[in-house]
């Protein structure tokens, strides 16, 4: 069924027409990637299906009832509240059923007839929404979004007024994902995510969260992992695709190739009449000549169709940087710490000409600190550093205050990228072609710096950067501000250095990007957040690899630790949960022993089991129980009854499994007597 119909939707200021002619649907448990160009429309579109912007043509239909959830950048919150109280706000809806259920039962006490009838109908829904909503399971759903999100409990506490703009904007997701909305909207969630935060969501969003999804990202690995359909946004126009994002990547790839030919075929009708305008402009055929003209501009306004950017090459002649020995930066011993915490210690780094490293970890770990002192701008506490003598360091940050506003984009590149070895800067036409090889049109690179939105500024300083001549790059969270397209660009720029461009200098990379890092580098330096940082040689998938590994083994060691405990704490028979009160407790007996004919008290009937021996028959009692125990917990997990089926098998089984314990019970029983 349909939660969201998008009629034939226009909007725009002027002549920018962002929308034209948009139709979409979205249906229950549907969970679509909303992608394109920074400033196609997607925020705006968003806006529009949320209520927040009217279209100036066509409509938006919500089935009726529906509760939508939108992630705002700046998420209203009661500043009355901590972090944690206002997690559990999302919540208040099962105290105001709480409420009327109360109301409801005191209404039946006195009611008869219809009205009990209507009291009884009006039960049944608030109680199943109470059990949709959480019920009585949401202290653990509140703890386990937030530490999902990477916050810790010692900041549970904290004052919402007293957060950083990064952790409200998570505190504000963390209450939209516990309200477990209709339909979930989300712009741009992972922000300010670290790298196991964003691993957290995707699982979330795919595994846990049963309703749709609308989510504009430019996580590449989350849009692969959560999504099944993708719609982009380009020109005004949307596309839409079957599959998660590298399904998208394919299709797009082949649609662009198709607009790319039927451009050129363009261009060749283009090119042939104005020959023949040309020929005869003046001749016999002149007011032919001149009816062709008209009718090519109205063409060329109409029908014309662009080469898309992206299948653009760089193809540029870009000055070298200066040749290193065998050893860039060389450093050993390195510490620092700020107050009682400990970053790093005793860390030796080694960095080759050319090596493509990738630094990650938690955020406030120490990745920019460490990149600081190797280059020379942070003083460590500890340790020693030798750096190549003709060393030539570029360093994207996320701060531009240094730029010069009124330059346009191809004067800022051809101010900064360095002369060639013979001394020859980049002339005009090579300066517009680095600009267009960052996807700056024509009429973009006219444009000032100041005038530039963050993305596109991001852009020109990476373009200038890359060309820059530099040996050794260091780029810190440089996809923050960037769309996919601009990223997928950046990664071809760093490639080595070809015939067709590219950087054959040493890369430090401080990002949470993944797909950038599986791209890009194949060494990593790994912090943990607790002062330890591991050297692990390989690609991002590899690490993930093996940190899953990591991660059973660690499960598999815990639960062998636990049996153990458990085999020693327990009593000889284990305990039966489902003993009458009336009877003595197998838990608290010794263990049974065969009996003698000729016993004073005559044994029990015989039962199905009679034949276990003592051990086999206390490991049944021991092995059931834990079944039930398991069962009871899934069977209190609200999230289940999502599933009528599952519910149904559940409790199937543990019908069965009653009856098994019963007779277990018995015997051990009977054997006791």
């Amino acid at each position: 069924m349909s939660l969201v119909t998008v009629n034939h939707v226009r909007f725009g200021h002027g002549v920018n027409i962002l929308l034209e002619d948009v139709v979409l649907g979205v249906d229950e448990g549907q969970k679509i990637g909303l992608v394109g160009r920074n400033g196609c429309g997607k925020s705006t579109l968003f806006k529009i299906i949320a209520g927040r912007l009217q279209p100036d043509h066509g409509s938006v239909g919500l089935q009726r009832g529906i509760r939508i959830g939108y992630l705002e950048q700046e998420p209203k919150l009661d500043p009355k509240h901590t972090l944690r109280s206002a997690a559990a706000a999302a919540f208040s809806r099962l105290d105001e059923i709480q409420k009327e259920l109360h109301e409801v039962f005191d209404g039946m006490a006195a009611a008869q007839g219809t009205e009990l009838d209507r009291l009884m109908a009006r039960q049944v829904v608030l109680e199943s929404e109470f059990d949709r909503l959480g019920g009585h399971a949401t202290d653990h759903k509140v703890d386990a979004v937030l530490h999902g999100l990477g916050f810790v409990d010692a900041q549970f506490d904290t004052p919402v007024t007293s957060l950083s703009g990064g952790q409200r904007a998570r505190l504000g997701l963390a209450k939209l994902l516990l309200e477990q909305p209709d339909l979930l909207m989300l712009d741009e969630p992972t922000n300010h995510l670290d790298i196991d935060g964003r691993r957290w969501l995707e699982d979330f969003l795919a595994d846990e969260f049963k309703g749709a999804v609308l989510v504009v990202s430019h996580d590449r690995w989350l849009l692969d992992r959560v999504v099944h359909r993708i719609v982009e946004i380009d020109q005004g126009v949307i596309h839409e695709y079957p599959g998660n994002y590298a399904d998208f990547v394919n299709l797009r790839r082949e649609r662009m190739e198709l607009q790319a030919r039927v451009h050129e075929k363009q261009q060749d009708r283009i090119r042939a009449e104005t020959e023949y305008i040309l020929r005869y402009k003046a001749g016999q055929r002149a007011k032919q000549a001149r009816g062709r003209a008209t009718r090519l501009e109205r063409y060329k306004e109409s029908e014309l169709v662009e080469r898309p950017m992206e299948l653009d090459a760089m193809d540029i002649d870009l000055p070298r940087a200066p040749e290193l020995g065998d050893r860039a930066i060389e450093a050993h011993g390195l510490g620092k710490s700020y107050g009682v915490r400990t970053l790093f210690a005793g860390l030796d780094v080694l960095i080759k000409p050319g090596e493509r490293i990738g630094i990650i970890g938690p955020n406030g770990c120490g990745k920019s600190t460490l990149v600081k002192i190797l280059l020379g701008e942070l003083e460590p506490d500890d340790g020693e550093i030798k750096r190549a003598p003709r060393l030539r360091s570029g360093w994207f940050r996320q701060t531009h205050d240094h730029l010069d506003g009124s330059l346009t984009v191809w004067q800022y590149l051809q101010q900064a990228v360095p002369p060639r070895s013979n001394g020859q800067k980049l002339n005009e036409q090579e300066s517009r072609n680095l600009a267009g090889a960052f996807l700056f049109s024509g009429e973009a690179q006219e444009k000032p710096l100041g005038a530039l939105s963050g993305g596109e500024r991001t852009r020109a300083v990476i373009a200038g950067l890359v060309a820059g001549a530099n040996n050794i790059l260091v780029l810190d969270e440089p996809t923050n501000h960037l769309d996919i397209p601009s990223a997928e660009r950046l990664e071809q720029s760093l490639a080595p250095r070809s015939e067709h461009g590219g950087y054959d200098g040493a890369l430090l990379l401080i990002s949470h990007d993944r797909a950038l890092l599986e791209t890009t580098c194949d060494r990593l330096i790994a912090f943990d957040g607790e002062g330890r940082v591991e050297f692990f040689q390989g690609r991002f998938s590899e690490w993930e690899a093996k940190r899953v590994e990591r991660a059973k083994e660690a499960e598999s060691r815990r639960r062998a630790e636990a049996e153990r405990d458990r085999r020693k704490s327990a009593p000889t028979p284990a305990r039966a949960s489902t003993t009458p009160a009336a009877s003595p407790s197998p838990a608290k007996q010794p263990a049974p022993t065969p009996r003698s004919e000729t016993a004073a008290k005559p044994a029990a009937a015989k039962g199905a089991h009679s034949k276990l021996s003592d051990e086999k028959l206390n490991a049944e009692i021991a092995k059931a129980t834990d079944r039930m125990e398991s069962l009871d917990a899934e069977l209190a997990d609200p999230a289940v009854y999502r599933d009528g089926d599952k519910v149904k098998r559940l409790n199937e089984e543990r019908s069965m499994l009653q009856a098994r314990l019963s007779e277990l019970e018995d015997e051990w029983l009977r054997r006791a007597s």
